[in-house]
């Protein structure tokens, strides 16, 4: 293994993320180089080519690539290595399973898969996208790999599998999945608080569906029917919220770190369905909000526990916020893995979707 390969596994590795052996070799043997050669966007939104003295480096970093926008909006990339690994690793994998892929991407997650001994077919509903990632597996010398252009929704009608995992934000769970499941589940980032938590889903297309959180993620939107209109969508998202006031103090000290505040961020959207993600003044990520009506104000929450406020709706969303600050210390600040999940149908009766419609913390 190159120093460079060996340093990639460890940079996937770095933050806790647990990867078996194969899984590990995996990821040092499959070229990621070979599914990006016309290059992602940089995070300064320039454009990374081959032929760049640093192109290999960024390559290699625990990051997600950029390939495709459709004019400043990300349509297709290469998700982040240490966020497959987890994806992988909850899907449990063995030699042999067949696996359905909904969103080709460059391929590269579909060739991890082939290399720990799964028959995998892809579905992209971009044609471009779907014979690029088909381009590169060839040139990357991964056999067996089925890209198919279509709408994801469908699955593959009339085929059968051991598992299903989707790579694109989705508002649901496609019926057509589960039934396409031999006796397996599906591993999916499914729409939360302006947020796409990846969970593990189970159950037969007819119900009932249920799911478990596997971690915090946020990933691009799927098209047509998988981002249905479904009873509790969150907000979308603003600009950059300003004239803001603190309403509550810090209550965090230190303050809650990346995962934790994305717990907290978890159990805010089962318990207010206004909350959703935006950008703070003086903050480089993107923060817990409730945003108000007019999506021109409303509470922020930092990661240190303060309230910030504004808009004509301030007083009433910087109680509520405090009032789910307080909800989740006192329950001992749950990790969104804790919570069960109950499925409801939504979306168009012709095309419905299985969404979350209810949250249990079980004692």
């Amino acid at each position: 293994m190159s120093d460079r390969r060996q340093a990639y596994v460890e940079r996937i590795r770095h933050g806790g993320v647990s990867l078996a052996p194969a899984l590990a070799a995996a990821f040092a043997t499959v070229p990621r180089e070979a599914f990006v050669p016309d290059g992602f966007q940089r995070r300064d939104g320039g454009w990374a080519m081959p032929g760049d003295p640093d192109f290999l480096d960024i390559v290699y970093r625990d990051d997600v690539l950029v390939t495709k926008l459709n004019g400043e909006v990300p349509v297709s990339s290469s998700s982040q290595p240490s966020l497959m690994a987890i994806m992988i690793t909850a899907l449990d994998v063995r030699p042999g399973q067949r696996i359905l892929e909904i969103g080709a991407g460059t391929g590269y997650n579909a060739a991890l898969l082939t290399s720990l001994g799964a028959v995998v077919t892809s579905v992209d509903v971009q044609k471009d996208v779907a014979d690029r990632a088909r381009s590169a597996l060839a040139r990357a010398q991964i056999p067996g790999v089925r890209v198919e252009h279509g709408d994801g929704y469908a699955g593959m009608p009339g085929e059968r599998f051991d598992r299903v995992i989707v790579t694109v934000g989705v508002a649901g769970i496609s019926p057509n999945w589960l039934d396409q499941l031999a006796d397996g589940h599906v591993i999916a980032p499914v729409e939360h608080a302006g947020t796409h938590p990846v969970l593990a889903v189970s159950g037969p297309g007819a119900g009932p569906v249920r799911a478990t959180v596997v971690c915090p993620a946020g990933f691009m939107p799927a098209a047509g029917p998988l981002t249905a209109v479904h009873p509790f969508p969150a907000p979308v998202p603003p600009g950059a919220l300003s004239g803001l006031t603190e309403y509550a103090g810090a209550r965090f000290d230190p303050a809650l770190d990346s995962l934790s505040y994305r717990d907290l961020w978890y159990a805010a959207g089962v318990w207010h369905h206004r909350a959703t993600n935006a950008a703070v003044p003086g903050r480089e990520q993107s923060c817990l909000v409730l945003l108000d009506e007019a999506r021109t104000g409303g509470a922020v929450v930092l990661p240190d526990g303060t309230v910030l406020a504004g808009g004509a709706a301030a007083d009433r969303l910087a109680a509520d916020a405090v009032a789910i600050l307080d909800r989740w210390t006192d329950a001992g600040r749950p990790p969104m893995q804790a919570w069960w999940l109950a499925f409801g149908r939504a979306g168009d009766p012709r095309a419905p979707i299985w969404v979350p419609g209810s949250w249990e913390l079980p004692p």
